[in-house]
């Protein structure tokens, strides 16, 4: 497949390359038309690729909780909690949707899914988005492989159609994940999935999954104040192709909040403990960056910016990404029954950062090291 890219290596990336590809290319292949249309309280977007396309809230919630290693889940208060969750956001006029695939989050989608089709009027219905992901095992990426694989998460949320199909795939040295992809697409064209998505792709491999003429509408990748990787290189494609980012990692378990702030993790029991898996993912995230004190004078601004604007560090956090090149939403973690996030979800969108609160931010982010040279490109981390 390292054909298709010629002589564009990662590291030699530029815009001007892609373009260059795409006209040598242009009797082979063809980009299509991709588009993103915001709404006009700018709340809600519509990711688009041809035909295919799904309107979604620009915050998402996530349901990593389910994995464990956040304590016990109740069911019965969970899915109190989404109704709530829902109710909320639907008298702000928001669409409210979970990622998925994450411990038994499809069976709890599918339980809660019948329990607003009871419940609920048809036009509440309308307004849920379920999006879950595929992480298949490195087998040989058949037809009926696929559609079994498929018709599992189908049967489990309930539905007939899955909103948006999100694809990840561990090695790149195995090409099969065209094969995945193009397998979907036809489960897409029989209308058993929406949109088709990916999750944690570089910009190398997303490059050739379009150049294959695969229509994928968005890329999840890991995207923060102190992850700015997706602006470096998978922006640039992204704003050439259409192709959207939805973010997550966006305020890093948590540590991005003026619950961390003025902490010394260093001193034993000094500050709060880093006790939930994404909070200890991404501490690692801020030491490969620049360390604790970098990070704390990070959050000091943040905070100041935040009083200034009347919300809080997380809030300018989520909006300085959602203003970012090809950045469509933004997934924040909910611990439902416990932090849910709904004030703070809406108060995002009212909020306006201006040049001098950007500078702010860049004038400390600046510091901090390139994690595209300590890392690599996005997903990168995830196949080290």
């Amino acid at each position: 497949m390292a054909g298709l890219l010629g002589h564009h290596s990662l590291s030699k990336f530029t815009f001007g390359s892609i373009t260059k590809a795409r006209t040598k290319r242009s009797q082979k292949h063809s980009w299509r038309p991709i588009g993103c249309v915001l709404s006009e309280d700018n709340r809600r977007v519509v990711v688009k690729n041809g035909k295919d396309a799904l309107d979604i809230c620009r915050v998402v919630n996530g349901m990593w909780q389910t994995s464990g290693g956040w304590g016990r889940i109740d069911i019965e208060t969970m899915l109190l909690m989404l109704c709530l969750n829902m109710l909320m956001l639907d008298s702000l006029h928001l669409i409210w949707q979970i990622y998925l695939i994450y411990g038994p989050a499809e069976d709890l989608y599918g339980i809660f899914i019948n329990r607003v089709r009871k419940e609920r009027p048809p036009e509440f219905l309308e307004k849920v988005r379920g999006l879950t992901k595929w992480v298949p095992p490195p087998v040989k990426m058949t037809s009926s492989f696929v559609r079994d694989s498929i018709n599992v998460s189908r049967k489990r949320m309930d539905v007939a159609s899955l909103d948006m199909l999100q694809f990840h795939w561990w090695d790149y040295a195995n090409s099969g994940y065209l094969d995945a992809l193009k397998h979907l697409t036809d489960l897409k064209d029989e209308g058993k999935i929406k949109t088709v998505a990916l999750t944690n792709f570089d910009t190398e491999r997303l490059q050739i999954i379009l150049e294959n003429e695969i229509p994928v509408v968005s890329n999840q990748v890991q995207h923060s104040i102190v992850d700015m990787r997706p602006q470096q290189q998978m922006a640039e494609l992204c704003q050439l192709t259409g192709v959207k980012l939805i973010t997550y990692g966006t305020v890093m378990g948590g540590l991005l909040s003026e619950k961390f702030l003025d902490t010394n993790l260093s001193i034993p029991f000094a500050g709060p403990p880093l006790n939930t898996p994404s909070l200890q993912k991404y501490k690692r995230m801020v030491d490969a960056w620049g360390g604790w004190s970098l990070f704390q004078t990070l959050l000091q601004t943040l905070k100041r910016i935040a009083s200034k604007h009347g919300v809080t560090i997380p809030n300018v956090a989520v909006k300085y990404i959602l203003d970012q090149r090809g950045v469509a939403g933004s997934m924040i973690g909910v611990r439902l029954g416990l932090s849910e996030h709904i004030q703070d979800s809406n108060a995002v969108f009212s909020l306006a950062l201006d040049e001098d609160d950007i500078s702010s931010i860049e004038e400390v982010t600046k510091k901090g090291k390139n994690l595209l040279q300590v890392i690599g490109d996005c997903g990168d981390e995830y196949r080290r």
